[in-house]
This record gives structure tokens, sequence and C-alpha cells, in this order.
């Protein structure tokens, strides 16, 4: 396991998100002060989760073709989309904030 800074908690301000450019890429979402992190591409679509619209019950709709997706489990809430995204554990140390990637997901 890589255990990844991601940004300082007051970069990431509440309802926005945040694209990390790691290996997988990961969308990193802030709802309600409490951080999920998602693998950025849509299971769908080549669509940038980041980009989505982000609900307080802690979804996220892909800006392309509507997918609706759970950001606490990955699981996928509505077509066309069926197949989950994958979730990484996100850990808040003080100020910071980082994701825990696999070392079998890079």
């Amino acid at each position: 396991m890589s255990r990844i800074y991601a940004c300082p908690v007051g970069d990431l301000p509440e309802g926005e998100a945040l694209r990390l450019d790691t290996s997988p890429v990961i969308a990193l979402f802030n709802v309600g002060g409490e951080f999920y992190a998602i693998n950025d591409r849509c299971s769908h679509g080549n669509a940038s989760m980041s980009e989505g619209y982000l609900e307080e019950d802690a979804t996220v709709e892909c800006p392309l073709h509507a997918a609706s997706f759970c950001l606490k489990t990955g699981k996928a809430l509505c077509l066309p989309a069926t197949d989950p995204l994958t979730t990484y554990a996100v850990y808040v140390d003080g100020s910071d904030v980082f994701v825990d990637i696999p070392e079998d997901a890079r």
C-alpha cells in the first residue's frame, strides 16, 4: 500500500473535487467535510469524474452520460453505468489529506 499526499485540507473546499494525476488517476471529493477518493475515469465512458456533478448525499454524476456513483462504495447507482468505480481510503493527518493506493492498482 502506498500512501500519497493529496493536498492541504484547506485547498479542497466543501462541495469541490480535485483530480490527482497519480497512477491510477484519482478524483478526490470533499462532501460536508468528509473526503472521498475514487477512480477518476467513469466505468461507462471516458469521462473525468472530478469534473462531474457532486451531490450532498455523497454521490457524483458523470459529466458525460449522467451515470451516478456512490462516493462511499463506488457503486453505480443508475444507467448507463453498471460497473462500480474503485474507491480508495482517505486519511486526514493534521491539515493534510492523504490517499492510500494498493500496490496492485499502480
